[in-house]
């Protein structure tokens, strides 16, 4: 019997992983010492492999990622904000790697269409994960500059946090659920590293985005105009 495949959610789940891959990759030649920039390429490269896989399975991977416009893109905002400093990638690798393993970890459980792709890809997501809790105790629980950065981080990003948790249609979970376990999860880490959570949804300061509905920060364009170059000025060619 075969398993239709729900396009929104491929589509929403393969572009998380696609641009925040992107993201991590222009860490290369930048990134503080020698050892974390092979680290960031390689979680780079494990999204990048889990985008192609769902990107594949509603079409050409290729053409999905290099000839869509920027409105036709499903990813949610967190993902393609600039890395900025150092802390700031970590913090948002911090809340996108602990969403994706919690998603991750439900979806294998079940029988549909991405089961397989999430019980392999979950154990990648869990070195991203606690690849960014390592990071933020070290800077949270570091110098006062570190410190004082990661809170900044932390700050900054936290209103791009909602949306991860907004209903996508044909992707079977309890988006409160997943909230709740989320918020203890990242807390905790914060907690440790001597840091406090940004606050909550009951005041109002989670502002949930529209990515999933193609609506993107400004960043966001210029990212994928430099992603997209070489293939738009090349239509056709094969290396």
């Amino acid at each position: 019997m075969t398993t239709t495949v729900p396009t929104t959610a491929a589509l929403a789940l393969g572009d998380d992983a696609l641009v925040l891959s992107h993201r991590l990759g222009e860490w290369a030649g930048h990134a503080p010492v020698l050892e974390e920039e092979v680290a960031l390429a390689n979680i780079a490269l494990d999204l990048l492999g889990q985008a192609r896989v769902l990107l594949s399975l509603v079409g050409d991977e290729d053409e999905l990622a290099y000839l869509r416009e920027e409105r036709a893109f499903r990813n949610v905002q967190l993902v393609e904000q600039p890395n900025g400093d150092f802390a700031h990638t970590i913090a948002r690798q911090l809340y996108f790697s602990t969403y994706q393993h919690l998603l991750y970890d439900r979806l294998a459980t079940g029988d549909g269409p991405f089961a397989p792709l999430a019980a392999k890809a979950v154990k990648e997501v869990a070195y991203h994960r606690d690849h960014a809790e390592q990071w933020t105790l070290r800077l949270g629980d570091g110098t006062d500059e570190s410190h004082e950065r990661m809170r900044r981080a932390c700050e900054a990003l936290w209103r791009f946090t909602g949306e991860m948790f907004q209903p996508v249609q044909g992707l079977d979970v309890d988006g409160e659920q997943l909230r709740s376990a989320w918020l203890e999860s990242v807390g905790e880490v914060l907690r440790r590293a001597t840091l406090t959570l940004p606050e909550g949804p009951q005041s109002g300061a989670w502002s949930a985005g529209a990515g999933r509905q193609g609506l993107h920060t400004e960043p966001f364009g210029r990212m994928l105009a430099e992603m997209q170059h070489l293939h738009r000025s090349h239509p056709g060619a094969s290396w």
